[in-house]
């Protein structure tokens, strides 16, 4: 931030510091949420995974183990058969994986358990169970261990049931269903998933962090462009000044002085004794004297607003005095309202200054106000000024119209009071009147 001196704040690097800090953060956040979102959709992908593994482990022991060892002997309830069939099943079926093996026909009888007490029990099969024995699909879902036929699963925690038909030696249409641990299913998705899960993380991480250097050389590039402008304006404002003075002088120094050689000379001529001027001629050179004198009063007053005086010999005050003095000659009512005993630093006292000029142009130029009011006060370390009128005021639209024609008076006055932590704000409505205010910190 430009201090009111034209140098520079050390802050400029700790706002560089505090916006990519904030950008890293940000970025942090949003990535930290992609993460997540993009976890839920690996791990939705991973259980779908798993899910097929599940189906097709069952596909390969109910249709390549367990059916080749079907006999009519077996669905008939021989215990020979089912012996053979259950260390078929206890060998190569059960495991870590498949804690429950159940063969049902399509009536609802357990033909086989590797749990001796379903075998020969029925229970009513559910429509997705006649359904796969109807299709000869696969399916697998969450075991709902509540059920009477599930009583001795209870124990093993949360299990999904696969099931798929498979045929007897007859052709008849068997239910193949095993019970497979949720953790089993589980892990078989997480092996899959995982390991792009921390591709992706490696990536999103060294992603954020090129874009946190790239972030603050952009801060610091716009953090010096800044700088520059703000110089630019300042030397801007300057050289205006510079040349407003250069005015002001040469109108004083020459004008004004050949003015009042020319009054008093038109004064002297009409007051000569000399009796060849009649009274008309007299009185001609009395009025053009009255009127030089009154050309100077009004370059007088052009030159304050030209070049503003010295505010520290003069004060405020005075300055906008001074300001006021022209617009009741041209019918607008004045008012000035300056805080008693306010103390100003010298480069807000300037900045009100210049903004008092600017706001009263545009009332005498512009409003067609018939009253206006400017008023000064500091509290809380803050000093204000405030110019009030009643003109016709204005839209956006035709702030911006102006703008556009090269009126930049108010948009340089915002520039000042931006480098100098402030704020204008200037409100007009059509026929009610503008408020101009400007607030700028003064410790």
């Amino acid at each position: 931030m430009a201090r009111a001196d034209g140098g520079h704040e050390p802050g400029g690097t700790a706002s560089v510091s505090g916006a990519v800090a904030q950008f890293a953060l940000t970025g942090l956040v949003v990535l930290a949420l992609f993460l997540a979102g993009s976890l839920l959709v690996f791990r939705s992908l991973g259980r779908g995974e798993g899910l097929r593994d599940a189906r097709h482990f069952a596909a390969l022991t109910g249709q390549g183990i367990v059916e080749p060892a079907l006999t009519d002997e077996l669905i008939a309830g021989n215990e020979a058969a089912l012996a053979g069939l259950d260390a078929l099943v206890q060998e190569r079926v059960l495991g870590e994986r498949v804690v429950r093996v159940k063969l049902w026909s399509p009536d609802g009888r357990v033909v086989y358990s590797d749990e001796p007490r379903l075998v020969g029990a029925r229970y009513a099969l559910d429509d997705s169970k006649l359904d796969v024995l109807l299709t000869g699909s696969t399916r697998a879902e969450l075991s709902d261990l509540s059920g009477p036929e599930n009583r001795f699963e209870r124990g093993e925690g949360s299990l999904y049931e696969v099931y798929l038909r498979v045929r007897a030696p007859d052709g008849t249409p068997l239910l193949f269903e095993t019970y497979q641990r949720a953790s089993e299913v589980t892990s078989t998705g997480r092996r899959i998933w995982l390991p792009f899960a921390g591709l992706l993380l490696a990536s999103l991480v060294l992603l954020w962090l090129v874009q946190v250097p790239l972030a603050w050389r952009l801060a610091d590039r716009l953090r010096r462009s800044q700088r520059e402008r703000e110089a630019l304006l300042e030397r801007a404002v300057e050289a205006s000044a510079d040349e407003r003075r250069r005015i002001a002088a040469d109108l004083h120094d020459r004008v004004v002085q050949d003015l009042a050689g020319i009054s008093y000379s038109l004064s002297a001529a009409a007051e000569a004794d000399d009796p060849g001027l009649s009274e008309g001629t007299r009185s001609t050179l009395r009025e053009a004297a009255l009127g030089t004198r009154d050309s100077m009063r009004r370059i007088r007053s052009l030159l304050v607003e030209i070049h503003p005086p010295n505010l520290r010999a003069t004060g405020l005050e005075a300055a906008l005095v001074d300001l006021l003095a022209p617009l009741p000659a041209r019918g607008v009512e004045a008012t000035l309202d300056v805080a008693e005993g306010v103390e100003l630093r010298e480069d807000t006292e300037l900045l009100f200054y210049r903004a008092a000029g600017e706001a009263l142009r545009n009332v005498e130029r512009h409003a067609g106000a018939e009253h206006v009011r400017v008023e000064v006060a500091k509290e809380d370390d803050r000093a204000r000024l405030r110019v009030v009128d009643d003109g016709g005021g204005f839209t956006p639209e035709q702030r911006e119209r102006s703008r556009a024609d090269g009126h930049v008076g108010l948009s340089l006055l915002e520039e000042l009071a931006t480098r100098m932590d402030g704020t204008l704000d200037v409100r007009s409505t059509p026929g009610e009147g503008t408020a101009f205010v400007l607030e700028v910190p003064d410790p």
